[in-house]
C-alpha cells in the first residue's frame, strides 16, 4: 500500500487515538480524572469523525478498518481502566452485568484471534450504535453521575451486539471489514455472494 493511502485524514485520526493511549493511561493511573475524561471524549469524537470522513470521501480501506478497530479496543481498555480507578463504587451494585459485558467483549477479540489470527474489523451497525450509546453514558458518568436506567440500556445493547459479533465470526470463513450485521452476512451467504 502506498503512503498516500496510509496517510489519509481518517487514518491519521486512528493513529492519534493509538498514540494518545499511553498519555490517557497515565492520566488515569496518576489520578487526573478530569484530563482522563476530556481525552477519552476526544477519542470518542475522533472515532466518529474518522468513520464519517472515510465514508464521505470514499477513503474506506481494509488497513483503515484494522487501524480503527485497534484504536477502538485500546479506547475500551482505557475506559475500563478509568472506571476501575475513578468509578468502581458506582459499578459495584451492578458488577455481574458489567463483568458479563466485558467478558463478551473480550470474547469477540479471543474468537477473532483464534479463528483469523488478527483483531476483528467487522464494524457492525450494532457495535457502531453501541459505541455512541457507550460514549453518551461515559460523558454522563463523568459529568453528572451514574444513571442506572441508562446503564442497563447500554449494557443490554452491548451484550446483544457482542453476541451478534461472535456469531458472525463463527459463521464467516475469513475476516472481512464492514460486515454490517448478521442479517446481511446470512443473506449474502445464502445468495452465494459472500462479500460480507
Amino acid at each position: 500500500m502506498n503512503r498516500s493511502k496510509i496517510l489519509t485524514v481518517p487514518n491519521l485520526l486512528g493513529f492519534y487515538r493509538i498514540l494518545a493511549f499511553p498519555l490517557i493511561l497515565w492520566f488515569a493511573l496518576s489520578g487526573r480524572e478530569n484530563l482522563f475524561a476530556v481525552f477519552i471524549i476526544v477519542n470518542f469524537l475522533t472515532d466518529i469523525a474518522d468513520g464519517y470522513i472515510a465514508r464521505k470521501l470514499d477513503m474506506v480501506t481494509d488497513f483503515g478498518a484494522r487501524l480503527d478497530s485497534t484504536a477502538d479496543y485500546l479506547t475500551y481498555l482505557l475506559v475500563f481502566t478509568g472506571i476501575y480507578i475513578f468509578k468502581l463504587d458506582d459499578f459495584l451494585p451492578h458488577i455481574e452485568s458489567f463483568i458479563l459485558f466485558v467478558g463478551l467483549l473480550a470474547s469477540t477479540i479471543i474468537v477473532s484471534l483464534i479463528k483469523f489470527g488478527r483483531l476483528s474489523s467487522l464494524h457492525l451497525y450494532s457495535f457502531k450504535i453501541g459505541g455512541y450509546i457507550q460514549g453518551i453514558f461515559f460523558v454522563i458518568l463523568f459529568s453528572y453521575g451514574f444513571v442506572t436506567q441508562y446503564y442497563y440500556f447500554m449494557i443490554t445493547w452491548g451484550i446483544i451486539a457482542a453476541i451478534e459479533h461472535i456469531t458472525i465470526q463463527l459463521i464467516i470463513p475469513e475476516m472481512k471489514s464492514d460486515a454490517k450485521g448478521l442479517y446481511w452476512v446470512i443473506k449474502e451467504k445464502y445468495s452465494g455472494q459472500q462479500n460480507y
